[in-house]
């Protein structure tokens, strides 16, 4: 046998083996998942506990999954745009993120039941919507565009502003407000504020060079956003409020379906596990704005029963009508929020 065709059959010899050893690379190579989000960043302990969120989730699907799959966090919009995330996630171009969903208003007239003033006052209802009829029909319409809710997070908020305390809804006539969602934006110009849509990382330089007198966010970017440097008066969520944010940590349905099923799984219930501890940072949230404001030298207001009802009676003859009319879905899902309310 000549040396040349003695080299070939011990190529085609060695062939299936190679194969083999690179489909075992393949097989043991790591899963990433890239997780966006627009809130500062921190670590496992310390910081915006929607970034800490995000960390113990990654931490605990690398470890659980014994290394098969790992998350990667991308606070501060470092890897996209605050308003792209959502759309990525559609297209499977971005795996998860953690953002308020009702940014995708625009996009999914749907989602912007999760900042509607007024339809969620307790962190007990919002947390019930997960398993019932209100949480059934949101997650089917997300699904059916492609995106699964994770873990449902809820944050309560208030509001920080330059110079008067927007606490009654008489106190917004004249103001240039951020409302944070369409459905609140329409609360306020009937209280007569002028509204600016912008996304909360946005609203330090807005206040700072008087483009915002006030501005509605989460108790946590109320702190992550060190909003307490340019405002005099705060709103809190402490107690009773008529604004809730609905936040969750959402995946790719492509990107999650790609998956096997034992990673699929985990994800779910680690997500699942991630709820107690963003309720509880939540809570603790809540308490402690008050505190980093009176010590910049502040005052906080907290709202009573009689000034939550005010804005809900202006909530529900505009917002709420507005949104029932936007389609059959919108009629559906704020019919179930009516009912259960």
């Amino acid at each position: 046998m000549n040396p040349t065709r003695r080299n070939i059959l011990r190529g085609m010899a060695a062939a299936p083996a190679l194969a083999l050893m690179g489909q075992v690379r393949l097989a043991s190579a790591a899963k990433e998942l890239k997780i966006s989000h627009q809130f500062p960043g921190g670590t496992l302990t310390e910081g915006d506990f929607r970034d800490r969120l995000c960390r113990r989730f990654a931490a605990e699907l690398e470890k659980r999954s014994g290394g098969a799959v790992k998350g990667t966090v991308y606070p501060g919009s470092s890897l996209m745009k605050v308003n792209a995330q959502f759309s990525a996630l559609r297209k499977g171009a971005l795996d998860m993120s953690l953002v308020p969903l009702s940014y995708a208003g625009g996009e999914v007239p749907e989602t912007n039941i999760g900042l509607m003033p007024g339809v969620v006052t307790s962190y007990e209802k919002g947390a019930a919507w997960k398993t019932n009829e209100i949480g059934k029909a949101l997650t089917d319409i997300l699904a059916d565009k492609g995106v699964l809710v994770v873990s449902w997070i809820w944050q309560a908020g208030g509001a920080a502003s330059r110079g008067k305390a927007l606490v009654e809804p008489e106190d917004a006539k004249g103001m240039k407000v951020r409302g944070g969602s369409r459905e609140m934006d329409m609360v306020l110009k009937e209280a007569g504020a002028a509204v600016l849509s912008l996304p909360s990382n946005e609203i330090y330089a807005a206040m700072q060079t008087g483009a915002l007198d006030a501005a509605m966010t989460s108790s946590t970017s109320l702190i992550s956003f060190r909003l307490e440097e340019v405002a005099k008066n705060l709103t809190t969520g402490r107690g009773k409020t008529y604004w809730f944010m609905f936040e969750p940590l959402l995946v790719s349905r492509s990107v999650f379906e790609s998956l096997p099923k034992d990673q699929q799984q985990l994800i779910m219930t680690i997500g699942a596990e991630m709820e107690k501890f963003g309720l509880e940072q939540a809570k603790v949230d809540d308490a402690a704005v008050a505190d980093v404001y009176t010590k910049a030298g502040g005052k906080a207001h907290d709202l009573s029963d009689a000034t939550v009802k005010k804005w809900q009676a202006i909530a529900r003859n505009t917002a709420w009508k507005d949104y029932a009319g936007k389609n059959a879905n919108c009629a559906r899902i704020m019919g179930l929020v009516e009912k259960s309310l």
